[in-house]
């Protein structure tokens, strides 16, 4: 009797022990299969956001799923890209501000490498766009919301792949809206509204060491040491301008009463209209220390008081900075340190 009950003891420990062991293995197949069905739900969930539709000034893109293989033309938009943790199956070379043959900018380099990109496919495009090339890239989208291309060339782009064009007009997408554009465009509107935030917050920390910005008024405007006679002016349309103006600084009234064109970037000027600038506190262009001699000794130009102050912030030509002053969240990370000390200096010079 003893032995009986000893043995449906056992038996009975043994079996709950063999339940226990059943739940856990359980529990443990059944993770696989919750994470393969969320993984599934996330992909139909995404599928299923697509076609998207993307106006731009050339009327309506529809892109019928998340692309896989990125394209971009012309300037920046592959920055935009790369910020986004994707490298761009083929991209224009940067046409200015470039010291090697590469087409690469620095804080293009710098992305690349951190992505473990080390040999990109870059359109020699320079001289017009290389439709071959991009052709042979074989893009499921093709981003060009900060560009200057034609409406000829968007249908051309077309044929090969869905284009996310510019907002309204060439040349003056702002880097916000290049994110905003280029991130829908790559199916990552989330990942696009993060970096925003992440670089907004970023310059206004490194404003705090320069209140002195805060409400001046500046005119971007470039002169030509052959030609003194005329003045070519970016106007609040401009993506430079409006990186100034997110800055703090704006443009006087003076200058923003000759803009007759609010889409446009840019307007011309003769010399002779040169009070246009008196109220500037400073003026950036691009230009160096023997330009500014020269427009200090022009009969004209050198009446403007920011020209006789001082209180002038030239950016030199082939140097990094000068192509940082079509902002995008790569060129503005490793710019803005330079960027603000140049400005600042400039603003001291007010009030000396």
């Amino acid at each position: 009797m003893i032995r009986k009950r000893t043995f449906l003891f056992a038996t009975s420990i043994m079996l709950t022990m063999l339940m226990i062991l059943m739940a856990g293995c359980t529990e443990k197949s059944s993770s696989p299969t919750e994470s393969t069905e969320t993984e599934s739900t996330s992909s139909e969930d995404e599928e299923a956001a697509y076609p998207i539709v993307i106006e731009h000034a050339f009327g309506e893109t529809e892109i019928p799923s998340k692309p896989e293989r990125v394209a971009t033309v012309q300037w920046g938009n592959h920055d935009v890209a790369l910020a986004l943790g994707v490298v761009p199956v083929g991209f224009s070379a940067a046409n200015f501000g470039v010291q090697d043959d590469s087409g690469l900018l620095p804080w293009t380099v710098e992305q690349l490498e951190e992505l473990g990109e080390t040999d990109p496919n870059v359109f020699h495009d320079t001289d017009g766009l290389d439709f071959e090339a991009v052709s042979d890239a074989e893009p499921d989208v093709i981003l060009a919301a900060y560009s200057g291309i034609t409406e000829e060339e968007y249908d051309l782009l077309s044929q090969i792949a869905p284009v996310v064009a510019y907002p309204t007009a060439p040349w003056g997408t702002t880097w916000r809206e290049q994110v905003t554009m280029n991130a829908a465009g790559m199916g990552v509107e989330e990942e696009g509204e993060e970096l925003i935030e992440d670089i907004e917050g970023m310059v206004n920390e490194k404003l705090n060491d320069y209140p002195q910005i805060e409400g001046k008024q500046v005119v971007w405007v470039n002169f030509s040491a052959d030609d003194l006679s005329k003045l070519h002016i970016y106007t609040p349309a401009d993506s430079r301008v409006a990186f100034l103006h997110e800055m703090g600084m704006v443009y006087p009234e003076a200058v923003t009463d000759q803009i007759t064109d609010p889409d446009s970037y840019s307007l011309n000027l003769s010399a002779e209209n040169a009070e246009a600038l008196y109220d500037a506190d400073i003026l950036i262009g691009y230009g160096d220390d023997d330009l500014y001699e020269a427009l200090k000794d022009d009969p004209l130009l050198g009446e403007i008081p920011a020209i006789e102050r001082g209180s002038v912030a030239f950016i030199e030509s082939d140097t990094p900075l000068v192509a940082a002053g079509t902002p995008n969240p790569l060129s503005i990370s490793y710019t803005i340190d330079e960027y603000l000390e140049l400005i600042g200096g400039a603003i001291d010079k007010v009030n000396e």
